[in-house]
């Protein structure tokens, strides 16, 4: 039962302590100097007890850092991608702030305060997401009956800008490969045989061309590719994750999905997977920094939007979709080559020739014991001036 007890102080005035017991049977007191308060006061407490509204003051003077922490480990059903990109938001820009403050103390323009100060030198999108965070602690807060209500709802947050998307041409694409697979600054402290490697270029065009994400392509099997079929299932992804190492698990939909894989591609990858195991990785994982730079350079950009994020809207048609890219990726070689042949000594020679692959006729040449004229045409090319002058041909 609610009670009243008059208690005297030692200037000679009264006070008025209310004792009351929480739903749960705890025994809870407050100190008013006026009898009316103490009144007022154990009304309301009544009448949250017959709603359900009741909070007990006492759950409310845990700090706030604590309660992150408990609120953070009761966070199972996260991905551990997901969980220690949260313990970042924490660490880094909820502690510092609220660390020690008690929950019974956070207001709505305290929260409203902080979130207009990190606007200042974060952006839009870092705020909310680290506003998402603080207000997801309070409402667990909330239901816990620790607080009558969330005080960071209604803040006021900064609006998100829409950057314009870049997309890749095809040439740049095959640049950025090459300039991965051999790079031109590389540390003088990696070993000459980790300075170039081929599959790094295999890695951004895989990458390019099939929208999977970083960790999807890093945890591919062997075993997952289809060759005849031009398919890869995409069913586990890996992540790094600070203090456990390499991370597996499902993919960020948690759905197995296949994507496409481009005419192209499909010899390297042959070529690549020859003699590994069904179970081994397509691309191992390496230790040193030169994938860590590509993931910087390609995760998550617009290169990851071909299929992944529209593939749910025409799975049937994936062939037509991979068809398209292999078709515009020859014709911009085509074109490229084109270009290139008209500045070379053949197109020179020959301006009513067809246009003519030099490097690949000097390869060739090379196949067949051949080296070039002196005048920098292909072996294969004769030149012959008719005696009436004027033509060439090529037999």
């Amino acid at each position: 039962m609610a009670s009243i007890e008059k208690r005297p102080r030692q200037d000679g005035r009264a006070s008025w302590r209310a004792r009351y017991r929480t739903p749960s049977g705890e025994q809870r007191n407050k100190t008013f100097n006026r009898r009316a308060e103490a009144d007022r006061f154990l009304a309301s407490v009544e009448s949250s007890k017959t709603t359900g509204s009741f909070v007990d003051p006492v759950l409310a003077r845990i700090t706030v850092g604590d309660w992150a922490t408990h609120w953070l480990d009761n966070q199972t059903h996260l991905k551990p991608s997901t969980h220690e990109r949260y313990a970042g938001i924490i660490r880094e820009h909820i502690r510092p702030k609220w660390d020690r403050v008690k929950l019974a103390n956070v207001s709505h323009a305290d929260v409203q305060r902080w979130v207009t100060a990190l606007s200042k030198t974060r952006s839009p999108a870092t705020v909310r997401k680290v506003h998402r965070v603080l207000s997801l602690i309070l409402n667990m807060a909330v239901k816990d009956g620790r607080l009558a209500r969330n005080v960071a709802t209604g803040v006021n947050l900064p609006r998100p800008t829409k950057e314009e998307q870049r997309f890749l041409t095809h040439a740049q694409v095959e640049a950025l490969a090459e300039a991965c697979a051999h790079p031109t600054d590389v540390s003088k402290h990696r070993r000459l045989d980790e300075r170039e490697n081929q599959a790094y270029r295999l890695v951004v065009l895989f990458l390019a061309y099939t929208g999977v994400r970083f960790g999807e392509m890093a945890a591919l099997r062997v075993s997952r590719l289809d060759l005849t079929r031009r398919r890869a299932t995409i069913a586990e992804s890996v992540t790094v994750v600070q203090g456990r190492g390499l991370v597996w698990g499902t993919p960020k939909s948690h759905q197995r999905r296949q994507v496409p894989i481009l005419r192209f591609l499909v010899a390297e990858l042959r070529d690549h997977i020859a003699g590994k195991e069904p179970d081994e990785l397509v691309f191992a994982i390496a230790s040193g920094a030169d994938v860590k730079v590509v993931q910087q350079m390609l995760g998550h950009s617009s290169a990851a939007m071909t299929m992944d994020v529209y593939g749910h809207l025409f799975s049937d048609r994936l062939d037509e979709v991979a068809d398209a890219l292999d078709k515009a990726r020859s014709e911009a070689a085509r074109s490229a080559a084109a270009v290139a042949n008209a500045q070379n000594p053949v197109a020179k020679v020959l301006p009513n020739a067809d246009v003519v692959d030099l490097a690949a006729y000097k390869a060739r040449g090379k196949t067949a014991g051949q080296t070039p004229n002196s005048d920098g045409a292909p072996g294969e090319i004769r030149t012959r001036a008719p005696a009436s002058g004027g033509r060439c041909s090529i037999p």
